[in-house]
Parts: structure tokens; C-alpha cells; sequence
């Protein structure tokens, strides 16, 4: 076990130093990973809002119904029939306790539509600063390999596809979700 430890270690100490070598990349992970959240929460803004109309529709036709149930109310007190009406009154009732409760899942949703849209509007700011970071990182990289192209005029001898590589996506998925706890833990 400890060799494992060892080698998992080691190989955590490379990584680190390859990212550290190479911060664009790392920096191009996050901003994709900063795109996914942003569409999952647009997503979730939609859906919400979506909840939110279907609500309203629903207190809309609670209320012509209790309006309908209070015309019959009235109507039977008036001709004396007082075993319609206190019925009447308590469908009346429950109809208003169902449009209390519509009510306060209206006022739930509208509030985690705003929380949601403020979560959007981080993701969004800091989309924009990762953005800025990995057009910075560029052209610091680009300024280092025209002053550092020797006598092998920049040729890498060394040819690893990463689009290809297993570990590499895993390593890259899983940093991935570190950064995203990491922003959530933030908002």
C-alpha cells in the first residue's frame, strides 16, 4: 500500500508541476467547466420560470373558483338554504388554504429565480476573469516561446496526444469538479 501512496504522490507532484508549467491550460478546463455550470443554470432560470407561470395560471383559476363559491354562498343565504351554504363556505375555505399554499410556492420559486439569476450573474463575472487570465496566459506563452526558440527552432520531439489520453481526461475531469466545489463554496 504505501508504494501505491508513494506512486500516487508522485505522479499528484508532477501533475501539479505540469499545470503549474502550463496554467493555460488549467485555466481552459475552468472555463469550460464555468460554460457547463452556466448552462445548466440557464437552464434552471428557464425551468423556474416556468414553474413560476404554471403557478400563477393555477392561483388565477383558484380564484374564479373561489369567486364561484362565494357567488353560491351569497346566493343560498339569500333564499335561506343554509344546508348549501355552510358546505359552500367550507369548500370556500379549503379552496382559500389550497391558494395560500400556491401563494407561498409562487413567492419559493420567485425567490430562488432571483437566486438563481445572481448565481448566473457570478458565473458570468467569473467566466469573464477566467477568459481575461487565459488571453493573458497567451500571450505570455507566446512572448516565452519566440524568446526561447533555440536551436531546435521550437520543435517538440516529444509527440503524446492528449486527445486521446484516459488519464489525462480523468485528471482533467476531476479538477474540473475541485473548481466547481470550490466556486460553489465561494457563492
Amino acid at each position: 500500500m504505501k508504494i501505491f501512496k508513494n506512486f500516487s504522490q508522485f505522479l499528484e507532484t508532477q501533475l501539479e508541476e505540469f499545470l503549474e508549467n502550463n496554467p493555460h491550460l488549467e485555466l481552459q478546463a475552468l472555463l469550460e467547466q464555468l460554460r457547463e455550470q452556466e448552462k445548466k443554470t440557464l437552464k434552471l432560470v428557464i425551468e423556474l420560470e416556468g414553474q413560476e407561470k404554471r403557478l400563477e395560471n393555477d392561483i388565477l383559476t383558484l380564484a374564479k373558483d373561489i369567486q364561484r363559491w362565494h357567488q353560491r354562498i351569497a346566493k343560498a343565504k339569500a333564499v335561506g338554504r343554509l344546508d348549501l351554504a355552510e358546505p359552500a363556505q367550507q369548500r370556500e375555505a379549503a379552496l382559500l388554504r389550497q391558494g395560500n399554499q400556491l401563494w407561498g410556492q409562487m413567492q419559493g420559486t420567485k425567490q430562488q429565480i432571483l437566486q438563481t439569476k445572481e448565481l448566473l450573474s457570478q458565473i458570468e463575472k467569473r467566466k469573464q476573469v477566467v477568459q481575461n487570465q487565459i488571453t493573458q496566459a497567451k500571450t505570455i506563452y507566446a512572448k516565452e516561446n519566440y524568446n526561447n526558440i533555440g536551436w531546435n527552432k521550437g520543435i517538440n520531439y516529444y509527440s503524446y496526444n492528449k486527445a486521446i489520453d484516459p488519464l489525462e481526461a480523468e485528471f482533467q475531469k476531476w479538477e474540473l469538479d475541485d473548481e466547481l466545489n470550490r466556486l460553489k463554496k465561494e457563492l
